[in-house]
């Protein structure tokens, strides 16, 4: 039998105590550009693991090393890795032109009043293709930048519209890797989820647009943004959103947007074929560090819940919340206060994981209830933090083009992620899941 030890969550403390607090002296008094993200995050999680071995007394060391296998070896473990580095093939493969060529699409059909909401949709849309925030924002920021220059939309608004959409796709996208995480770390399929999550996504992007709609009113436009574009391109994010919807593994959803990207960007002309392979390594090689973090976290929580720290937490939360709504709102707070220590919403996912899957346990929460919480909730709090790589990104396009705002400038248009927050309370409290 398992006992209740809350000492043995000391080795989780001990990496939000590093990391934290280490991150805060780079950010804020080194002042170190992306101080957060200077942090070695392998390294924080494996002095997390020394501390939990040396815990863990009364059994060899060769024990503690197959308890941490265990953990490791686990179908959903594999399967995650090997969706990361599917998922990074194909953005090595269709690249930053094709997300361009989206954007600029998008932007040449829309009237110039409606630019912002355009850029809102045109985040949303690449976020989902990309399944990438922080490379949505790096894209779209300079083309808001520029329509900001060229009207008279506010900056910050245009910024803040750019990073609220980015975090629509993290949140909704198949190949985002924190659906991947949350879907393999609650044994559900991305369809799945990605249905209980569009119903509350939709509304907070409708109620999002509107509000857009109201704070652009008063600007002077001029005349739209005409660029190049390339339709062909754009046709690999489309098979991909399509293959997903419409509920094909993700595995073979993958390869057909890697194939079909590979295929176009060498038929155009575009890339030479030893130059796509080298970007397919390059993808690649971008979801290392995210796979060896699922790795550590996976062998790190092992041994936690070998020492009874899960029933430790769980015994916690029954003592706070009551219910399935009680227990939903639990699961949400949890990963919101993983994310707010590790200012990474993956990272939070993957730690927040093998609680989550006991507390939906406990409470009667479905797995894909519970991935869309995970997800949906790291994304609420990642898209507001001031020390998160999304508002740090946008600043540093921002000033690199010549701009001047802080984030607190930008955390006042993030009328998306306050929208999902209560669109996503709303379906807690008041609209009761559906069994099938």
């Amino acid at each position: 039998m398992k006992r209740s030890n809350a000492l043995a969550l000391i080795p989780i403390g001990v990496f939000i105590a590093f990391y934290l607090s280490l991150g805060i002296i780079f950010e804020y008094v080194m002042k170190i550009p992306m101080g957060f993200y200077s942090v070695p995050v392998v390294v924080a999680f494996l002095l997390a693991i020394f501390v939990a071995v040396l815990q863990t007394r009364g059994i060899s060391l060769d024990r503690k090393l197959e308890i941490m296998a265990e953990g490791v070896g686990s179908r959903d473990i594999i399967t995650m890795l090997l969706i990361f580095l599917l998922a990074g093939i194909f953005v090595g493969v269709v690249g930053r032109d094709a997300a361009e060529s989206v954007a600029y699409f998008m932007l040449s059909v829309a009237p110039p009043r409606l630019a912002v909401v355009v850029l809102f949709v045109v985040s949303c849309f690449v976020s989902t293709a990309m399944g990438t925030s922080v490379g949505t924002i790096t894209l779209i920021a300079p083309i808001a930048y520029a329509i900001s220059a060229e009207s008279g939309f506010s900056l910050p608004l245009c910024i803040g519209t750019v990073v609220g959409g980015a975090m629509f796709g993290d949140n909704l996208s198949f190949i985002s890797d924190t659906t991947i995480a949350a879907c393999n770390g609650q044994g559900c399929k991305m369809k799945d989820k990605f249905r209980t999550n569009f119903a509350i996504v939709i509304p907070a992007a409708i109620v999002t647009i509107a509000v857009i709609l109201l704070l652009s009113m008063n600007a002077d436009v001029p005349e739209s943004i005409d660029r190049e574009y390339n339709m062909l391109q754009i046709i690999p994010y489309v098979l991909v959103l399509i293959s997903g919807i419409i509920g094909i593994n993700v595995f073979v959803t993958l390869l057909i947007g890697i194939a079909s990207g590979s295929i176009i960007m060498v038929a155009m002309g575009i890339v030479d074929l030893p130059n796509l392979l080298s970007n397919m390594g390059s993808g690649a090689a971008g979801m290392f560090e995210t796979s060896m973090v699922a790795i550590l976290v996976s062998a790190l929580c092992a041994l936690v819940r070998y020492n009874g720290g899960f029933d430790a937490l769980l015994a916690g939360i029954r003592r706070i919340f009551r219910g399935k709504r009680g227990g939903q709102i639990g699961v949400g707070l949890l990963v919101g206060l993983m994310d707010i220590a590790t200012a990474n919403n993956t990272v939070a996912i993957v730690m927040a994981n093998p609680i989550a899957r006991e507390m939906a346990r406990d409470f009667g929460i479905s797995p894909r209830k519970t991935a869309s919480l995970l997800d949906t909730f790291s994304c609420i709090f990642q898209g507001i933090l001031p020390y998160g790589a999304q508002i740090l990104v946008a600043l540093s396009v921002v000033h690199t083009l010549g701009g001047d705002i802080s984030a607190f400038d930008i955390i006042r248009y993030l009328t998306y992620p306050a929208m999902l927050l209560i669109s996503s309370l709303i379906f807690i409290l008041f609209i009761p899941e559906k069994t099938k």
